[in-house]
This record gives structure tokens, sequence and C-alpha cells, in this order.
């Protein structure tokens, strides 16, 4: 009975493996990323690479910033101001384009409100991040679903991962990486599944969590349903969202908004604002929200304050209920928005483990199969090879070209009515299209010619950002721009990792093709010998 029960586990870890392995790569690969999303908007931005000490001096938004918001929201529904932090240097300033319906961002001088340098890019955080949670896809939300699939997936391979492996904390301190690829893949596999297996288990189970609104809609509907519109009803009171509609007549100008951020801090405890927003501005019904930003803390609380524009009178203040506020310490542990450098390098090597985890996962698989497929003509291993190189070294390839063509295009670029931005993007998809392609067509040597192609690109990145800009590692690191030259270091370590597996690669691939000829000869000096020795 319990053999039974092992190998049902042992198919279903498999398959499940197999079916939704390139989807979990994708999003464990962009979820690795997002950890440093704002040090990647930093080096794709080169214009809001400012200085530590720069980004430490105190802000006041009245004067030139709430001028430049007044400037550039003119005739908007809505403005808001995003403050400096530790991670973000700079002053973001955004509108609602009341034609495109868009939202518009700048990004200024936090002292003197002088506007910088535009870059025209969604970078780390306008990309990357929603990559890892929505795969860019939001017709009827099916961007999100396939994440939650993925992620109740990861929850399946967690637990029966450790059902068939008997000797598991065993195989923890078993690696034979001069083993033959099979058995070293599999080693791999064990170390990285039980080492990191608490994060895997933490972020996958907490990723479904924070999109419950999504996936449990009807929670909310069965709660709220006497109200005539339920989400509404239940955002007000879940999430604190408070709106005033519009009195469509003349108000009084903008009252001090940093009289307005002490009040918050006052109200807060000593609590920081980070994010200010201007309703309805110039009308008489005006009024500025403010949330209390989270960099202190685990929880990424919901404090939010409302008062009125032109006199400051606090109309609503909101502090999430206790189930809330569970459900937002949940997703910050997930999202990790919280100062402590040590936590985020952690989660970042832990992320990491997670693509190893998968990649080897597949690699076991692949390898346990080629020659039985081979034989009886079945095109499996093929199909299952072409979108596993597709999605490890395939969608490196694709971010690596994202961040190169970042350096390569000009500030003013646009294609075929594309922004800038938008280039990037599809740079993006098309570099990962040609490595599909590239894949099916070279099979197993793919492995080695992609990997080639990562050492390659991910240099070219550092040199483009240098000749872009002028911002070397030497520079960086003396002026203390540590997003920029951790961001070179990485890559500068890809390439070095990148090189190095496809120099093993190709010597293997070299000793695989001498291996035939030198059995064929093995016959021929044998036979040579006889005939001497009979002489």
């Amino acid at each position: 009975m319990e053999t039974t029960f092992r190998k049902s586990m042992a198919w279903l870890h498999t398959w499940t493996g197999v079916v939704i392995g390139s989807v979990l790569f994708a999003i464990f690969w962009m979820g690795s990323l997002s950890v440093f999303d704002r040090e990647i908007d930093r080096w794709m931005m080169p214009g809001t690479r400012l200085t530590p000490v720069t980004a430490a001096a105190p802000v006041r938004l009245d004067g030139a910033i709430s001028a430049q918001a007044r400037l550039f929201a003119k005739g908007s529904s809505q403005w808001f101001i995003r403050l400096p932090s530790e991670r973000v240097p700079v002053v973001e300033l955004g509108w609602r384009d009341e034609g495109s319906k868009r939202v518009e961002r700048r990004y200024l001088h936090p002292q003197t409100g002088a506007l910088l340098e535009q870059t025209d890019t969604l970078a780390g955080s306008g990309f990357i991040f929603p990559f890892h949670y929505r795969l860019h896809i939001k017709w009827l939300d099916l961007g999100y679903w396939l994440v939650g699939l993925a992620g109740m997936a990861m929850l399946l391979l967690i637990v029966s991962g450790v059902i068939i492996h008997r000797k598991i904390f065993a195989d923890f301190f078993l690696f034979r990486p001069k083993k033959r690829l099979q058995r070293a893949s599999l080693d791999l596999h064990n170390l990285t599944g039980v080492l990191a297996m608490p994060f895997h288990f933490a972020t996958a189970l907490s990723g479904i969590v924070i999109l419950f609104t999504i996936y449990w809609p009807s929670a909310y509907h069965a709660a709220y349903a006497q109200a005539k519109a339920p989400q509404r009803a239940f955002s007000a009171e879940g999430f604190g969202q408070y709106r005033r509609p519009k009195a469509n007549t003349p108000g009084q100008p903008l009252a001090s908004l940093d009289a307005m951020l002490a009040k918050a801090e006052q109200q807060w405890q000593g609590g920081r604002a980070s994010f200010v927003r201007v309703w309805h501005p110039g009308d008489a019904n005006s009024y500025v929200e403010l949330r209390r930003g989270y960099a202190d803390r685990v929880t990424m609380n919901l404090d939010q304050l409302y008062v009125d524009a032109a006199t400051g009178t606090v109309l609503r203040s909101f502090e999430a209920a206790p189930v809330m506020t569970v459900q937002r310490f949940i997703s910050g542990l997930h999202f990790i928005q919280f100062d402590h450098w040590t936590l985020r390098w952690l989660y970042f090597l832990a992320g990491l483990s997670g693509c190893v985890l998968i990649a080897t996962g597949s690699l076991f698989w692949l390898e346990g199969r080629r020659a039985s497929h081979a034989k009886k003509g079945l095109a499996g291993v093929r199909v299952v090879e072409a979108l596993t190189v597709t999605s490890v070294p395939g969608i490196v390839i694709a971010t690596l070209v994202f961040f190169a063509v970042n350096r390569l295009l000009p500030a003013d670029a646009s294609l075929a009515g594309w922004s800038r931005g938008e280039v990037e993007v599809w740079a993006f998809y098309l570099a990962w299209l040609t490595t599909l392609a590239h894949a099916a067509l070279r099979g197993r040597a793919a492995w080695r010619e992609q990997a080639w192609a990562v050492a390659v690109l991910a240099l070219l990145a550092v040199l483009l950002n240098w000749v872009s800009t002028g911002d070397h590692l030497a520079h960086t690191l003396g002026q203390g721009l540590w997003a920029v030259a951790g961001m070179d270091l990485l890559l500068l370590a890809m390439a070095g990792l990148a090189f190095v597996t496809a120099r093993h690669l190709t010597r293997k691939a070299l000793s695989a093709a001498r291996a035939p000829a030198a059995a064929a000869e093995l016959p021929a000096a044998l036979k040579n010998r006889n005939t001497t020795s009979h002489a």
C-alpha cells in the first residue's frame, strides 16, 4: 500500500513539474529579480542615480515640487507624489492624463524640485515585477490565474517531493557533480529543494493569499451581499478607500502639504508618509490622501489619512482591522518592501535556488527519457527540451536583451508608433521567441550555445552602461551608487558563471564527439597488433 502511494506521488510530482515547470521558472526568475526591482530602475534610468547623501536630505513639498505638480497635472482629476526612500532617491510625480486615461510620470530632484532626465522605460518595477505575478497577460485576468495555478502546483510539488524522498535529509548532504548528468541533476535538485523548502512553501502560499480578491471573489460578495456594490463596500472597509465626489465649483488654493505630512506623522506616532495624492485639484471638494510608509516594518500597513485640501481638516483616518493586518503581514513577507539588506539578499538567493530546483528537475526528466524516447521514435523529449531551454537560458537571454536595448536606444527613440519603453518590451519578447526557435532547431546543442549567449550579453550590458552613462564600476563604487554598482557586479557574476557553464558543456560535447571515433579506431589497432605478432 505504501509503495503504491509513493509511486502515485512520484507520478504526480513528475508530471506536474513537466507540465508547469516552464511557467514556474519564469515566475521564480522574475520574482528573484523583483527583490531588487528598485535597484534595476536606477540602472535603467540614469537620470535618477542620485547619491545617498542627496537622497537623505529633508524633502519639502511646498514650493518647487508642488509647482511642478500643478504645471504638469493641469486639468487632471488627480496627481500624486511618491516620496524618496533609501532605495528610491528621487521624488516621483504622477498624474492621470484625461485624454489617454494613462498615468504619466516624471522624476524630480528631492531638494530643488528640478526635473530629472527622463528615460521612457518600464524598467524593473514596471515590467519585471508585474511579470512575476500576472505574466503581463491582462485578458480576463488570465495572467493572475496562471500564476495562481503555478503557485498551487508548487505547493503540490513540495508536498509530493517530501513524500517520495525517503531519505530527503540525508540526500541534502549528497552532491556528486562529477557523476553523469542525470545523477548530478538529481543531487542538486534534492539539495536546493531541502535547503530552501520553507521559503519555497511560504512564497507559493503567500502569493496565493495576496491575490485572494481575484481567486475568491465569492467571499466578499457573500459578506457584502446587502450592499449595492459589494466590491466597493469591501474595499472601503477592508482597504480603507475613501472617495468624495467633485463639487464642480472652484475651490480655495491647496493648503500646505508639509503641514499635512506633519499632521499625519503625529497621527501615526512618528510613522512617515510615503505617498501623497491630491484628488480633484482646484475643486471645492478637493481632498488629499496620505499613505503611511512601511520601510520600517514587515507589515505592508494600510494606514491612511484623508484631509480637506483647502483647510487641512481631517476627513477620515483609517487603520486596518486585525484580519486585514494579517493579510498585509503575509504580503510583506512575500514582497519584502521593508529595509533589511541581509534578508533581501537571502530572498534573492533563495529565489535563484528555486530556479535551480525547477531547472534540475527538468534536466533529470530529460536525461532519464532521452534514450528510450529516441528508440520509440517519440518527440516528447525534444518538445520538453525546447521548452526547458527557452524557459531557463532563454528567459535569461531575453532579460539581458531587455537591459542591453535600454542602454542602446536614444532617449527619444520610437518605432512604428511604439514608444521607447514599448520597444524595450518587444525586444524582450522577440528575443525570447528567438530562443524557442533556436532550441527547437538545435536540440541538445542549444544548452551550450545559449549559455555562451548569456555570457556575452551580460558582459555587453555592463559595457553599454559604461559607454552610455560613463558610470563604470570604479565611479559608482566611489560615489556610493550601490544600486548601479550592484547591478553591474551581478551582471559580471552572471557572465562568469555562464562562461564556465558554456565551456564545460562545450568540452563534454567535444568528448562525446570523439568517443565514437576512438571506439572505431580501437578494433583496427588491435587487428594491426595481432598481425604484427603473428609475423
